[in-house]
């Protein structure tokens, strides 16, 4: 008997018990009543008025931000992999700055941007025009679409850009020999192969909008309308309607999962779109005199996601009054001493931190494990175990949270109150992420070597520590800095689980929200993206590579 066995069922149990039991417990109490077993939660979800409208205004939002999201992110895609746009890199860059900006705190920087009567962008508009109305105002469906948009066009971009890179240009340019034009060339032949990573993409961008909390919460509900993700928070305020939060809870989680499911459909038909191989010529298309409008028009997709977020942020960060001009009497360095000098931010920042390190430890460490058991295939049924280990992906944190709080509140594990149940929420919601790198890593490294090892005496365990370990390191490393950043960026689920003990970051910045502290706010947003990005640069530096995996 392998000695290791052991430790591998146990990996297998952790998973079972991290997914099924909160989902199990999420259907019982949706369909529980003081009778028994009832669907008049359901009922009740798809025939009250309220409820029916914040299910229509999440279709809503997510059909149009994944289009929007489209409209962004093919077109700088498709310029920054295949033509001679200049600056890709910086393009590049920007893009992965949007990507890992937390959309809650861009949507606290349009508030200050466009928010109809203080924000400096419909300041600005009136003192120009003299106008009485605004020029935009950011607390309406269209405004929640475009910030929802911004900070999700980079799920499109990477799925569309990946995958032109993986094209070689013999086929466009046999076509241009034949007397095509640019136009005809990129409709009759490039398109059809990016097709799948663009439904993809759509289909992603449609998720993100539809598991949201915190930009519809900033956003809608000061205009008078909740997404299903604000209801179910809504539905957890004093006093708590526990059953038919998690009714609710319900479709959200049935239509993630559809959708998935899709999109899985649509990527496996996708292997036509690499034609030419890895080893084709990539030649890149000249621009000619489009290159600076090119450039022009991504610098200015770039401006709404992060130059005039993060400057207006920085700009409150030491101003007394960040609706005035940043003169010299305006500056201040009170903002910094008053968010950190406060002892609830300063234990905030030590619970992120402490949930971060520790989340992605033993998440890292739990994820190559349960990687490498299943692409060896030590256990029986090992399909599962990836299985299990995707399944939080189709479970947006909303929802995650309700069922972790109807499982951890109530013997024989009572979470509720400690940090333990927001560890168990990142553990869960990252594993996905967590596995998906540590599976790829561990398809890199051949079992011939380990079973040399194998057959010199060595354990597996031995064998998994000398020889695969250090094989899989850099893998294993991406995979520790991806889950702190998804743990510090994270408040969909904290906003359910927190205590006045177990607050984090992402939860002080929410309250600071309700109290109108922006100068703290940017103070805590400026210091959560510097963490994000020393996460970022240290991951780049160690790995020697670039995230997004682009080729120059």
């Amino acid at each position: 008997m392998d000695r290791a066995l052991p430790v591998w069922i146990l990996a297998a149990l952790a998973l079972v018990v991290l997914m099924g039991l909160p989902l199990a417990w999420l259907g019982a109490m949706s369909v529980s009543g003081e009778g028994g077993a009832t669907l008049a939660h359901y009922r009740q979800v798809f025939t009250d008025p309220p409820l029916q409208k914040a299910l229509w205004n999440t279709v809503v939002l997510a059909f149009w931000v994944g289009l929007a999201s489209l409209a962004l992110g093919a077109p700088m895609a498709w310029l920054t992999a295949r033509t001679d746009l200049p600056g890709r890199r910086l393009i590049r860059g920007l893009i992965m700055a949007s990507f890992v900006t937390p959309p809650f705190l861009g949507a606290f920087a349009w508030v200050m941007l466009a928010g109809p009567n203080a924000g400096l962008l419909n300041k600005a508009w009136r003192a120009l025009t003299g106008a009485g109305d605004p020029l935009v105002n950011i607390f309406s469906m269209p405004g929640l679409v475009f910030v929802v948009a911004i900070y999700t066009f980079p799920y499109v971009f990477i799925m569309i850009a990946n995958t032109l890179e993986l094209i070689a240009s013999d086929l466009e340019e046999a076509a241009a020999i034949l007397g095509a034009s640019r136009f005809s060339v990129a409709l009759t032949v490039t398109l059809p192969m990016v097709l799948p990573a663009i439904a993809s993409g759509f289909i992603l961008a449609v998720l993100q909008a539809l598991a949201l909390f915190g930009s519809p919460a900033i956003l809608a509900l000061p205009a008078g309308f909740h997404t299903i993700t604000t209801q179910i928070w809504a539905l957890f305020q004093y006093p708590p309607k526990v059953e038919m939060a998690a009714a609710f809870s319900v479709p959200l989680f049935l239509a993630t999962a559809l959708l998935l499911l899709v999109q899985k459909q649509v990527l496996g038909r996708r292997g036509y779109a690499a034609i030419g191989g890895k080893s084709g010529q990539r030649r890149r298309i000249a621009l000619g005199p489009w290159r600076v409008p090119a450039l022009a028009g991504c610098l200015a997709v770039m401006a709404c996601s992060i130059f005039l977020p993060y400057g207006i942020l920085a700009k409150a960060a030491v101003a007394r009054a960040w609706a005035q001009p940043l003169t010299a009497d305006n500056l201040t360095l009170a903002n910094f001493a008053l968010t950190f000098g406060h002892g609830g931010t300063r234990a905030a920042i030590v619970n992120t931190l402490e949930l971060g390190v520790m989340t992605a430890c033993v998440g890292a460490a739990l994820a190559a494990v349960l990687a490498y058991v299943a692409n060896r295939k030590l256990v029986p049924g090992h399909q599962f175990l990836t299985f299990l280990a995707l399944a939080p992906v189709v479970v947006p944190g909303v929802v995650l949270a309700v069922a972790l709080f109807v499982a951890y509140t109530r013997p024989p594990l009572m979470l509720y109150g400690s940090l333990a149940i927001l560890f168990v929420a990142y553990l869960t919601k990252e594993m996905p992420v967590g596995y998906s790198q540590s599976d790829a890593t561990f398809k890199g490294v051949h079992p011939e070597l380990e079973e040399a090892g194998r057959i010199l005496g060595a354990g597996r365990l031995r064998v998994l520590g000398e020889i695969t370990a250090p094989l899989a390191r850099s893998g294993i490393i991406a995979t520790w800095c991806f889950i702190f950043i998804g743990v510090i960026r994270e408040l969909s689920a904290s906003i359910i689980l927190f205590t006045p003990n177990t607050k984090v970051i992402s939860v002080v910045i929410f309250d600071l929200k309700e109290e109108g502290q922006f100068g703290a706010i940017a103070v805590l947003g400026l210091f959560m993206l510097a963490m994000t990005f020393a996460t970022v640069v240290l991951m780049q530096t160690v790995l020697g590579r670039d995230v997004f995996g682009a080729r120059e």
